[in-house]
């Protein structure tokens, strides 16, 4: 459910960032928000692969996997959004931001191995 949370939400947001924040941002910051909802398409599809493997078999490290996506998702894209559009949200001050993003990317990195550990202990 929450794998398709995030892919719906990717086409919203996909959708407002080509439509409306096009005459709103810089290129740079309209290439940062596309960038956020590119890395949450692909990792709500991971998610939605991780549902399905839990349903065959469920495992530590798998649900640690998954939890790791759904957590990193929300800080790194989310983050991203956010920081793109500061100036339109009057945010300029939330400086704590910059170091979401990083911290959501390597939660994102992390799910990936937690899947390797997952599927070398499945085999």
């Amino acid at each position: 459910m929450i794998a398709c949370f995030y892919g719906g939400t990717g086409v919203i947001l996909g959708a407002f960032g080509a439509h409306f924040l096009k005459e709103k941002l810089s290129l740079e910051q309209l290439d940062s928000f596309k960038t956020g909802v590119y890395y949450q398409f692909f990792h709500a599809l991971l998610l939605l692969f991780i549902g399905v493997q839990t349903e065959k078999s469920a495992g530590i490290w798998l649900t640690s996997s998954g939890y790791l996506i759904i957590v990193g998702i929300a800080f790194f894209s989310g983050s991203i959004y956010l920081l793109s559009t500061k100036d339109i949200l009057g945010i300029q001050s939330w400086k704590w931001l910059g170091p979401i993003t990083p911290l959501g990317g390597s939660l994102m990195i992390l799910s990936w191995f937690s899947l390797i550990i997952y599927f070398a202990k499945s085999k």
